[in-house]
């Protein structure tokens, strides 16, 4: 068989338009001494999907929380301070850059074959209900490299078969995106930011070649003038980068839907990455895994490929659970609806709940103090 290199690009299609959730009201979180991160912040209740990510701004006191359709701007006592509704794609993970004090967040059309960076302007979101289309608090950029990976026709049979698992189709298993962070170039320290965007991955336990996360990491500091589009969602638009700066791949064996959140420590400098647990039963499954920053990525082959290929790899932490048949390490944690490092030891930690309101089930999501202790198998010890 042939051999080829990770990395191609695709265009995107149309997507319809569709109505939008009204937002609910929010309880009250516990809070700890001045000055403190609170012990919890509550991201409150609403008539939406469930909580996907959270993103902090520690210096103006915000949080902003997405609730798949809906993102809701808290103070650290969980007030809310305002809304951002009208979307009809999935809004997934959220990361806060501290350079331009806006939210960047994952969105996916898949019908439409159209993924994006929504960029949410975190100054203007002061009232609840404000549209993204309408309102000018959201841009997109549109990522080439992801539609290219998920419309790929991978049994060659001429049909791409759309938005299932249940086929051979989506290179590497790319379901989308979802997992987004902010943090160097991999290996490396320091030096300017990057948007580092985790693939979605389907489950498929029938196939060999979704058994590693993807990893995408854009250099933002020009996509405000370059490629920004307002938000149209009748006729979605392909402005943005042509590849990304460095595509990667970290083994982890099975995962469904790949990277739910990512987020990078400035702590330990390393990359963590939660998930919700796979299927396969020659894999542990696990939750949670860290790639190690201070490993330099290194060119290897990529298991499971239908063809010879190679690409960058990235190494895991070498503590946690180990995995002896597939060699894989990781651990039973949490994370998966939201993870948001303080760069000093400590992360939130986005619990998922549901509660009913005058005949309404509402979705909440609540952001709780832990402490990393790299335990075995939980390694997030609560705080306060």
């Amino acid at each position: 068989m042939g051999e080829r290199r990770a990395g191609r690009i695709g265009a995107a299609g149309v997507l319809a338009a569709a109505a939008v959730l009204a937002p609910a009201a929010v309880a009250e979180a516990d809070t700890g001494g001045p000055g403190a991160p609170p012990a919890s912040v509550d991201g409150g209740a609403w008539p939406s999907g469930h909580v996907q990510g959270a993103a902090l701004d520690e210096e103006r006191g915000h949080m902003y929380f997405s609730f798949t359709d809906t993102l809701v701007k808290t103070d650290l006592d969980g007030g809310v301070i305002g809304t951002v509704t009208g979307l009809t794609g999935h809004l997934g993970d959220l990361a806060f850059d501290e350079r331009d004090g806006r939210v960047y967040g994952s969105l996916e059309y898949k019908s439409a074959e159209a993924f994006y960076i929504a960029v949410f302007d975190g100054e203007r979101i002061t009232r609840t209900g404000m549209d993204a289309e309408e309102d000018g608090v959201l841009g997109t950029v549109h990522l080439e490299e992801v539609v290219e990976d998920y419309t790929a026709d991978m049994d060659g049979d001429g049909v791409f078969d759309g938005d299932t698992a249940d086929t051979a189709d989506h290179r590497y298993g790319c379901s989308g995106i979802d997992g987004v962070a902010f943090g160097p170039a991999f290996g490396r320290r320091g030096g300017r930011p990057l948007l580092t965007v985790a693939y979605g991955v389907y489950s498929n336990t029938g196939r060999a070649d979704n058994d590693h996360q993807v990893l995408l990491q854009y250099d933002t500091s020009s996509w405000k003038e370059r490629y920004e589009r307002p938000l149209d969602q009748g006729d979605p638009h392909t402005s943005g980068p042509h590849r990304p700066r460095g595509k990667y791949f970290a083994y982890t064996g099975n995962t469904a839907y790949g990277v739910q959140n990512l987020e990078y420590d400035g702590h330990t400098g390393d990359w963590f990455m939660a998930a919700y647990r796979g299927g396969k039963p020659h894999f542990p499954n696990y939750s949670l895994f860290a790639v190690d920053g201070s490993e330099r990525p290194a060119e290897g082959e990529l298991r499971g490929q239908p063809e010879e290929e190679r690409g960058l790899l990235l190494s895991l932490r070498e503590d946690g659970l180990h995995h002896g048949e597939s060699g894989v390490r990781g651990w039973e944690g949490a994370g998966q609806y939201g993870l948001e490092s303080l760069d000093d030891g400590r992360f939130y930690v986005v619990e998922r709940g549901r509660r009913t309101e005058d005949g309404a089930v509402l979705e909440t999501g609540t952001a709780r103090l832990h402490e990393w202790t790299a335990a075995t198998p939980d390694p997030f010890a609560p705080l306060g």
